[in-house]
């Protein structure tokens, strides 16, 4: 019987497949581990389900000799240490393609919300009632029909997106280290180098991993380039932001708005946003949806079976570590 460590509270059903196939499940009855807790209990443990916050490096593999697989509940995996994964004879798994649809419309929600001024609206008229019909409000957004989207990043996400862009009639430009030809005719998409993506969007979406090349990507240097009425909305990863360089724009006007659903360091947000009227700030939710998570915790604990009874898994990201 092997031992699976879930780092957080999931459906009740992912942990009953776990042990109808055999296995000692220990997991949180609600909230997560702390760094401490799965430090302490990771060396017993055969398999780890964990989160994209879960750090999982050469400290965490070295207090774990049993440890088989990392089973992570996120398409991102920079929150485990690939190479020492390797090293250690630990397979690694993503859940991809499942939540691909559900981020994308988070981050029309965002681009939404931040166009329209939703947030703002809803918050004064709560706090002060309804004001009375105005011909010119104090919430005047802008439109999304017909203008132009910037997608930084044309992966799954990336894609899925910029195909939501038809509705709007909007013009699609893109950006990604190679350009897409086959993407390009199916979406109406114009790959541009990012500065004049950054120059031409009225609406600048990232969807990139997080890499070395990618940290900062946005910094005061590229949001100076974009023009003024110019909104950004981050589903990718905080660190692609650079926070300080945003909040600062965002407060001397030089950006119409942001709308964020992910942290440079989460789960801190950068106390010059809170306070900021023009951005849209929401909790890293980009898959949270019923649907999407449990086909999420079906993803994860299927690898863990798939590993644990010797067979190779689906979405395995580092299979130089299968054998």
């Amino acid at each position: 019987m092997a031992e699976v460590l879930v780092t957080t509270e999931v459906f009740p059903e992912a942990l009953a497949r776990l042990r109808e196939a055999g296995h000692r499940v220990r997991a949180p009855s609600e909230g997560r581990l702390s760094r401490a807790e799965l430090l302490d209990q990771i060396a017993t443990a055969d398999a780890l389900v964990c989160l994209l916050s879960d750090r999982v490096d050469e400290e965490l593999f070295s207090a774990a000799p049993r440890l088989k697989v990392v089973a992570n509940l996120g398409v991102g995996v920079d929150n485990i240490d690939l190479s020492a994964a390797t090293r250690h004879g630990v397979v690694v798994t993503n859940t991809p393609d499942v939540l691909t649809e559900t981020t994308a419309d988070l981050a029309w929600a965002l681009l939404m919300a931040a166009a329209r001024r939703i947030v703002e609206a809803d918050s004064d008229l709560r706090a002060h009632g309804f004001p009375g019909w105005t011909f010119i409000p104090p919430h005047m957004g802008v439109d999304v029909w017909g203008r132009t989207l910037g997608v930084v990043g044309l992966g799954r996400i990336g894609s899925a997106v910029a195909r939501r862009a038809r509705g709007f009639e909007m013009r699609v430009l893109y950006h990604s280290r190679t350009r897409k030809p086959a993407l390009e005719a199916a979406l109406s998409a114009r790959w541009l180098p990012l500065d004049e993506l950054l120059s031409e969007s009225d609406f600048v979406v990232l969807c990139v991993p997080l890499t070395p090349e990618t940290r900062h990507l946005i910094g005061p240097r590229e949001l100076s380039l974009m023009k003024e009425e110019a909104i950004l909305v981050n589903i990718a990863r905080g660190p692609v932001v650079d926070e300080a360089a945003l909040a600062l724009a965002l407060k001397e006007g030089r950006l119409r708005a942001a709308a964020l659903d992910v942290f440079e360091r989460e789960p801190e947000v950068h106390p010059e946003l809170i306070p900021l009227r023009n951005v849209v700030l929401t909790p890293h939710i980009g898959s949270a949806t019923l649907s999407t998570r449990r086909k999420m915790a079906e993803l994860a604990v299927e690898s863990v079976i798939s590993v644990l009874s010797g067979r190779r898994p689906e979405n395995l990201v580092n299979p130089e570590a299968w054998r």
